[in-house]
């Protein structure tokens, strides 16, 4: 696999400029094409993207990550990569951790690849420390296995595989969605040990408006029946056809849902 060329990263961003540029010129180490998702800043962040060398995909409003990764991953589609790599633009993924990625892809034949920063707590805030660790029982309840880290945005993703689940939702409680969506499906998780890096600035997580989003997102999904009847495979969910865009990849067929659990590390 040459990641360089098959693997796009995906970099939503919010209000980054100040951080993004030595952010990007870093992703572009690893990876050939770095997507910057302008999710809508008042600042310069889509002008330091562009000048880092970034392609830049630009909301008009603020509309949460998960509309963002949404956005990203269709453009990463229509440049026909195989492989998304998803990062935060706020400089808490470390770069350097990104080849323990592609290895444990091409180890395992895994479709969606986690990072975990539960091995190293002691530069995580105790509060996030604390709601980290329970939305990830919680998650780990409804999916029927142990999700060491179900909220870092810090993944790589089989691109055709991750266009065809049903993942809509808009907002911080993406990383929940994603993960139900593949293990409903049957799909292999693997997890990878990452580094844990937090600064100074504000989360961009509303711990009363976000927590209300994820606790409603998991009620409503907290059914395995409602659950799996959500997330069957949709070639168009994530992807859908844009009449402005011709793209002559076809999108493929994949296996039907498999009954048995994913492996996961």
């Amino acid at each position: 696999m040459d990641w360089n060329y098959d693997c796009a990263a995906v970099i939503p961003c919010f209000n980054e400029a100040g951080r993004l540029r030595g952010l990007v010129a870093e992703v572009k180490a690893h990876v050939g094409c770095v997507i910057v998702v302008d999710d809508g800043s008042r600042d310069a962040t889509a002008g330091e993207a562009r000048a880092a060398g970034a392609e830049v995909v630009g909301l008009e409003k603020n509309s949460g990550k998960g509309t963002a990764l949404r956005s990203g991953w269709r453009r990463a589609h229509e440049l026909g990569v195989q492989w998304v790599l998803m990062l935060d633009g706020d400089g808490q993924h470390a770069p350097d951790d990104i080849p323990k990625f592609f290895a444990r892809a091409e180890a395992s034949g895994a479709s969606l690849i986690v990072g975990n920063r539960m091995n190293d707590l002691r530069r995580m805030p105790p509060v996030r420390r604390w709601a980290n660790r329970w939305m990830s029982r919680r998650i780990s309840q409804m999916a029927g296995v142990e999700l060491p880290d179900s909220q870092c945005g810090f993944r790589l993703a089989h691109l055709e595989t991750l266009s065809k689940l049903k993942i809509r939702t808009n907002r911080f409680e993406v990383e929940s969605a994603m993960l139900i969506a593949f293990l409903a499906a049957g799909l292999q998780v693997e997890f990878v040990p990452v580094q844990t890096i937090y600064r100074s600035q504000p989360s961009r997580i509303n711990p009363l408006t976000d927590s209300w989003r994820w606790l409603r997102w998991r009620h409503a999904e907290r059914t395995p029946r409602r659950a799996l009847a959500r997330l069957q495979y949709d070639p168009r969910a994530i992807i859908p056809p844009d009449p402005a865009v011709r793209n002559s990849r076809a999108v493929g067929q994949l296996p039907p849902l498999a009954p048995a659990k994913p492996a996961l590390h």
